[in-house]
């Protein structure tokens, strides 16, 4: 079969008008190539197409179901023709975000949930992972941006502050450790622990900090959230390390008592990381500008050295 959307659409105007010369008009086409047109069509398919009479065509039975399938193929392609526009003017696409366990739970759901109110033609495929497997997701372009700890070396990135995420050590109010106003990780190794579950990117970052100092983690159960981490740790299951935003937010939070952890890495900021800010996708721009409105970095292409 050999055939255009031009021809498709010529045969949807005959077929809608009744005959080949108004067909032909509203195609803008002359009588001569319109029939020239049909013709071809029922060469090409083998079969007639229209029943000529004295006052005018009719579609045959193959005809009805051409026109029906033409139908349907130029609507999809008014779609497609939609769609292009759409990414030709920055805002149709999905965005590949990876982020940590904090930024999820904590830092993002309304955030995201606000821009995608806003943009109905943008998708985010979101993802939790530690911050090195999200630089190496980056670094080799199968995440579009991520969000990381500056406790991670992103040096080979760019990056812009996203938001302060202290991490806090939580305990209940007669623990023997609640009498210090902070604490090292080291500290607290002794003690048993209420985690997050083991594939969670925090659990990983604890357990990579405390293998740093050569201990293990001694986690007595797991919670799905930071919320049940802190629900049971006022329960006395054992002590929890979340951030700081996470008790902020817990209803429970007076039964609680919390101590800053003095290690550098607990002290963290948490960044917005892409090879190159200035390649980006303007959609994906569009996201970084509602993450991120103090920063005024998108149009200027940053260099690594800014960081």
């Amino acid at each position: 079969m050999h055939f255009d959307l031009i021809d498709l659409k010529l045969f949807l105007n005959v077929t809608e008008a009744g005959n080949i010369t108004a067909g032909a008009a509203h195609s803008h086409l002359s009588l001569a190539s319109a029939s020239a047109r049909i013709r071809g069509l029922e060469s090409s398919l083998g079969i007639a197409l229209l029943e000529r009479g004295r006052r005018g065509v009719t579609p045959t039975a193959a005809g009805k179901a051409l026109a029906q399938h033409a139908r349907l193929i130029l609507q999809q392609v008014e779609r497609l023709q939609a769609d292009l526009t759409d990414y030709a003017q920055g805002f149709k696409g999905q965005i590949r975000l990876l982020c940590n366990t904090s930024a999820l739970s904590e830092h993002l759901p309304e955030r995201l949930a606000d821009f995608l109110a806003r943009h109905p033609n943008i998708d985010l495929h979101l993802e939790e992972h530690p911050s090195l497997r999200i630089l190496h997701a980056v670094r080799h372009g199968t995440a579009d941006i991520g969000i990381i700890s500056d406790a991670v070396d992103a040096s080979d990135l760019q990056t812009v502050p996203f938001c302060t995420d202290p991490l806090t050590l939580i305990m209940p109010a007669n623990h023997p450790l609640a009498d210090h106003d902070s604490l090292r990780f080291s500290q607290t190794l002794h003690h048993e622990f209420v985690g997050l579950g083991v594939n969670s990117a925090m659990a990983i970052y604890l357990e990579e900090q405390a293998l740093h100092l050569g201990r293990r983690l001694k986690t007595r159960v797991r919670a799905e959230s930071f919320d049940g981490v802190m629900r049971m740790v006022v329960r006395g299951a054992g002590l929890g390390v979340v951030p700081q935003a996470a008790v902020e937010r817990f209803q429970q939070a007076d039964q609680l008592k919390s101590v800053p952890l003095s290690d550098r890495w607990a002290d963290r900021t948490l960044l917005l990381c892409a090879p190159d800010f200035g390649r980006l996708p303007e959609y994906i721009n569009a996201l970084l500008r509602h993450l991120t409105p103090e920063t005024a970095f998108l149009g200027t292409p940053m260099s690594s050295s800014d960081n």
